[in-house]
């Protein structure tokens, strides 16, 4: 049982750990650059950035290293990198196979197209973990190395929460994924639909008369920066965002039973 999500997640290991150093190695320029800023006015700093700026990164406050690391890594490399990420690897799951002719060995095998898709679709909780994880524990360090210590419940969830949003990232890959026979089509239809929602709750959404747009986006309903300042935070997205992609996943199951390959 579960070879296939076996070899997909054997293929992603060593993508995954060269991801994880990145965004560790960037995780520890910030910190160090947080402690490089002691001293500077933020308050002047924030006032000279326009608002939709300060909405879409999620600045709240740059004089704390919860409110710095929200800024420059979690509304910057979560919300936007990690998205686009998770897309466009959930992209490639099966237009991937279907390009260079294998899915119709795959599906030659005794096990049914739902199986396969959710079992493709669980190799990507390998650099899901392994990102929160060892992010996550970098982050914790480096803080409290520089005598800023961050709350590990905090963080911790800030990195939970990330999880419903980072799947239905995926979920958007999974669907585009099904209906293309090209592995770059799919990846780059899921890297620019996420990217279009990032836009539509961070900028459009803050026009009064298009304030119901924002409601469409998944970014609307994972807000990092407030969980990393004080753990607010609303359950209910993360409900909604959990049941968005079982929806997508269960619309992907359908579409993929009836394509013919």
């Amino acid at each position: 049982m579960f070879e296939t999500t076996r070899y997909e997640m054997g293929r992603r290991v060593r993508g995954t750990a060269i991801l994880t150093v990145a965004i560790g190695l960037y995780a520890a320029f910030i910190v160090w650059y947080f402690t490089v800023l002691e001293g500077v006015d933020y308050d002047q700093m924030l006032e000279s950035m326009p608002p939709a700026m300060m909405d879409a990164f999620g600045i709240e406050t740059l004089a704390t290293i919860e409110g710095f690391l929200g800024s420059q890594i979690y509304s910057f490399v979560w919300l936007l990198g990690l998205g686009l990420y998770f897309a466009y690897a959930a992209g490639g799951l099966v237009a991937n196979d279907a390009e260079h002719d294998r899915l119709d060995l795959l599906l030659s095998f005794p096990v049914s197209r739902s199986r396969l898709l959710l079992e493709k679709v669980a190799s990507l909780f390998l650099p899901l973990i392994a990102l929160n994880v060892g992010v996550g524990a970098t982050v914790y360090v480096l803080a409290a190395v520089i005598g800023e210590p961050i709350d590990v419940a905090n963080l911790a969830l800030a990195h939970a929460l990330s999880v419903p949003y980072l799947l239905v990232c995926a979920g958007i890959g999974l669907v585009l994924s099904v209906l293309v026979d090209r592995a770059a089509v799919a990846e780059r239809a899921a890297i620019g639909v996420v990217f279009v929602l990032f836009l539509l709750e961070s900028v459009v959404g803050g026009a009064d008369e298009l304030e119901w747009i924002q409601y469409l986006s998944p970014t609307y309903y994972y807000e990092p920066t407030p969980v990393l300042i004080d753990g607010s935070y609303e359950p209910i997205d993360a409900a909604i965002l959990l049941t968005a992609f079982v929806g997508l996943v269960i619309v992907a199951t359908v579409l993929f039973d009836r394509r013919d390959v």
